[in-house]
């Protein structure tokens, strides 16, 4: 398996002996530094790369809203020197440099902040070259409840944030489960859609958001053979005819225009959430604030439905 160290030597990157980005980085990391918080430790991140930090980083970059979060809620927010253009929350961090996006960040822009460690996803592109120029990467892409937890532990133990870790996930997992108790029993069983953009790409049930669905004891119409975030036909939202649509705002404009759409039942009821964008975002990130989409589904199905 691969492995990434936070020391980087002379002569250890053959491929930082020339240009001018390869020159900037040992320059840079020279005057960059590690807190001693913490003692060595070593972590096998979702690329199943081992990667090694000497303490609890000083200078991070994340370039994932999920792990901008985590970092933030685990108290270690003045930790971040740069992010993506999507990491919103919590408000400080508009105020941070940013990187560009999770598919299409700069690599100049990460190298010129100094990280001592880079959060990202398994899907970006740029892990690979990032560590060729001796910067240490931690790929890490929750996807599932069971995702959040287990990526909440590696921040607690990259952090030195063990028991805090531990403490947000058991509110996660209680807040998920007060939403649930807040519904009345009518509400149970009814068939919900849960449109994440207007391609249409759905939410299916093995995504997480059809895990929150699942625990608030509604049931979903995407089943879970085809994935957890597939385009499908508006034919077949037609077909299934849920008792209740939930949107963001951006996806609503048109809905009504599809082609057999006003005859379903939620349309003509009027039985259809309209997420504004900071829910949006909430109901899209599997991260720490899930139980905050738990419990906005929950009011959206408690006002909409008999």
């Amino acid at each position: 398996m691969a492995e990434a160290s936070c020391r980087l030597r002379a002569g250890q990157y053959p491929g930082l002996r020339h240009g001018w980005l390869a020159g900037l980085v040992l320059l840079l990391l020279g005057l960059s530094f590690l807190g001693t918080a913490a003692g060595a430790t070593t972590i096998t991140d979702d690329r199943g790369h081992r990667v090694s930090l000497d303490g609890v980083p000083a200078r991070i970059v994340s370039v994932y809203p999920s792990l901008t979060e985590m970092v933030c809620q685990l108290g270690h927010c003045d930790r971040l020197v740069g992010v993506d253009r999507y990491s919103n929350f919590p408000p400080p961090v508009r105020a941070l440099p940013r990187v560009g996006g999770g598919l299409d960040p700069s690599v100049e822009a990460i190298v010129a902040l100094r990280p001592d460690l880079v959060l990202l996803a398994t899907s970006s592109p740029v892990a690979a070259r990032l560590e060729s120029l001796g910067l240490v990467v931690l790929a890490l892409e929750p996807k599932q409840y069971a995702d959040v937890r287990r990526v909440l532990e590696i921040m607690g133990q990259v952090l030195d944030a063990r028991a805090q870790a531990r403490r947000l996930w058991a509110d996660i997992d209680a807040g998920v489960d007060a939403a649930a108790r807040s519904l009345p029993p009518s509400v149970r069983g009814a068939r919900v859609y849960f449109e994440v953009n207007a391609a249409p790409y759905a939410a299916g049930e093995s995504s997480f958001i059809g895990e929150t669905l699942q625990r608030l004891g509604l049931r979903n119409i995407v089943p879970r053979e085809l994935g957890p975030f597939p385009r499908i036909s508006p034919e077949f939202v037609v077909r299934a005819d849920p008792d209740l649509i939930m949107v963001g705002d951006a996806g609503f404009a048109g809905m009504a225009q599809r082609p057999g759409w006003t005859r379903m039942r939620a349309i003509e009821n009027k039985r259809v959430c309209v997420f504004e964008p900071a829910v949006a975002d909430i109901m899209v990130r599997a991260g720490p604030r899930i139980a905050e989409a738990a419990q906005a589904i929950a009011r959206c199905a408690s006002g909409h439905l008999p």
